[in-house]
C-alpha cells in the first residue's frame, strides 16, 4: 500500500495550489483527481474546433492571490473592455468606465442610466470596499453586513442603473438573482472589477489549473488522474483513502479539496448552499456586433442575464469565419426557444441560423455567500484532515487559491515541516 506524507483530493484551483505549496516545503504529496484533467470547474473542451469552457468564466488578474502565484503573461490574456451595452425599451446604449475608455464618456453620459442622486449612493456603497478592503471585512465579521437588496434599498438605490445593469450582471457574477448576497462581498467583487480587466486565456480557461498543476509538478507534487477517492478513514497514527478499482492509500494528513458537494460525503463537513448557472454556447456564421463588451437586457424580456461575442474578445476560441455566442442565465427552466427569442431581442439580429454547439448546467457554479460574510472557516476538521476550497473562503478564483494555501500551511505548522 502505498504511503505518503500529505494526499491532495481533488486537482482543482485549492488543490493545486495545497500541493505546491506542501511539495515546496520537502513533503511527499500526491494528488488524486477523479476526472481526466486538472481544473475542477474550471475546464475547456474542444468542439467543432471552438474553445468552450464548462460555462462562461473569466479571471481577473488584479486578484491578490493571482497576482502573486499566477504567470498571468505566459497565459496569453485577452480582456474585455470595463463596460457593457444594454438593451433599453428604445434602443442599444453603452456604459463605459469614463477613466478606461474616455473616448466613449459621450455615448455613457447619452445613455439615460446615469441618474445624479443613484450614482452618489453607489458611490458612498463602494468608496469604503474600494479605499479599505481590510476594514469592510472586519465590519462584515463584526456583523455590520446585510443582504445585497436590503442595503441599495435602504441607500436610496432605485433607479434604471440597478435594474437595468447591476442586477442582471451581478446576478451572473453571483449567480442569484435576488439579492440574497452578502453586501460587504459583493462590495468587495466590485472593487476587483474597478482594479481589473477580467479576461480569457487563449487557451481556454483550464490554462490557468494547467499551469498550476505544472508548477505543483516542477516541486515535486505527483498529479494522478481518472483516480477517484471513494472514502476517508483514519488508520493508526494516519489516514486511509480508498480509490474505486484502484488499492488504497495512506498518508500522515489528508487535504479534500473538492466540490463542497463532494466534501461534505468525503470529510463529514456541511454541505453549503450553492448556486447553479446554465451557459448556452452558440456558432453563428456572422458575428452580430463589433462591439467586445458584455450585452445585458435591460428590458428582463427573458432568463438570460448576459451575453458576448466571445471570440470577439478571444478569437482563439473559435475558427476562422465563426463567432462563438455566449448566453448565461440562472440555473433554472430557460428553453432554447426562451434563449433564442432573448437573444433576437438583445442583439437585434436573426439569430435562428446560429447552431446551438452546447449547453453547460453547472449546479455548483459558486458557494452562496450570505450575511455576514465569513471570510474563512477551520483548515483542520478532524483529526488529519483537512477541507479547502472556495467554499471555504470566499466564493471566487481568489477564495479557492487562499484557501489552499492556508490549509497547507496549517497542515505544515500540524506536521512540524
Amino acid at each position: 500500500m502505498d504511503r505518503h506524507d500529505v494526499i491532495v483530493l481533488g486537482a482543482g484551483l485549492a488543490g493545486l495550489r495545497a500541493a505546491t505549496v506542501l511539495a515546496a516545503a520537502g513533503l511527499d504529496v500526491v494528488v488524486l483527481e477523479a476526472q481526466d484533467g486538472v481544473g475542477g470547474r474550471q475546464r475547456t473542451d474542444r468542439v467543432d474546433g471552438f474553445l468552450l469552457d464548462r460555462g462562461f468564466q473569466v479571471l481577473n488578474p488584479a486578484y491578490p492571490a493571482v497576482r502573486r502565484w499566477v504567470d498571468v503573461d505566459a497565459l496569453d490574456m485577452a480582456s474585455f473592455p470595463v463596460g457593457v451595452r444594454v438593451r433599453r425599451t428604445h434602443g442599444l446604449v453603452e456604459l463605459a468606465h469614463p477613466a478606461r475608455h474616455p473616448s466613449r464618456l459621450r455615448a455613457t453620459l447619452a445613455s439615460g442610466l446615469l441618474d445624479a442622486r443613484e450614482l452618489a449612493a453607489l458611490a458612498a456603497w463602494s468608496g469604503g470596499a474600494i479605499a479599505a478592503p481590510r476594514l469592510a471585512i472586519r465590519a462584515a465579521r463584526d456583523g455590520d453586513d446585510a443582504r445585497l437588496a436590503e442595503e441599495w434599498d435602504r441607500l436610496g438605490v432605485r433607479g434604471p442603473l440597478r435594474r437595468e445593469v447591476l442586477e442582471p450582471f451581478l446576478a451572473g457574477v453571483v449567480a442569484e438573482g435576488d439579492g440574497t448576497t452578502s453586501d460587504a462581498f459583493v462590495r468587495l467583487l466590485v472593487r476587483m472589477f474597478a482594479l481589473g480587466r477580467p479576461g480569457l486565456p487563449a487557451a481556454g480557461i483550464q490554462a490557468l489549473p494547467e499551469q498550476l498543476a505544472q508548477r505543483a509538478r516542477t516541486v515535486g507534487a505527483r498529479i494522478r488522474l481518472a483516480h477517484d477517492a471513494e472514502r476517508v478513514t483514519h488508520d493508526g497514527e494516519g489516514v486511509r483513502v480508498d480509490v474505486a478499482g484502484g488499492d488504497p492509500l495512506r498518508a500522515d494528513a489528508v487535504v479534500v479539496a473538492v466540490g463542497p458537494e463532494r466534501a461534505a460525503s468525503l470529510a463529514g463537513v456541511q454541505p453549503p448552499t450553492t448556486h447553479g448557472l446554465q451557459t448556452w454556447w452558440l456558432d453563428a456564421p456572422a458575428s452580430p456586433t463589433r462591439s467586445r463588451m458584455l450585452h445585458l437586457d435591460g428590458t428582463r424580456s427573458g432568463p438570460v442575464l448576459h451575453t458576448a461575442v466571445v471570440s470577439g474578445t478571444a478569437p482563439s476560441y473559435a475558427p476562422r469565419g465563426r463567432f462563438l455566442v455566449e448566453a448565461t442565465c440562472l440555473l433554472g427552466d430557460a428553453s432554447e426557444r426562451d434563449v433564442r427569442m432573448q437573444l433576437r431581442h438583445v442583439w437585434g439580429a436573426e439569430v435562428d441560423a446560429w447552431r446551438l454547439l452546447r449547453r453547460d448546467d453547472v449546479r455548483h457554479a459558486l458557494p452562496a455567500q450570505p450575511p455576514p460574510l465569513r471570510t474563512t472557516r477551520p483548515a483542520r476538521v478532524g483529526e488529519r484532515m483537512y477541507v479547502a476550497g472556495d467554499h471555504r473562503d470566499t466564493a471566487s478564483i481568489q477564495g479557492a487559491l487562499v484557501s489552499g494555501d492556508r490549509v497547507a500551511r496549517a497542515v505544515l505548522a500540524d506536521l512540524g515541516a
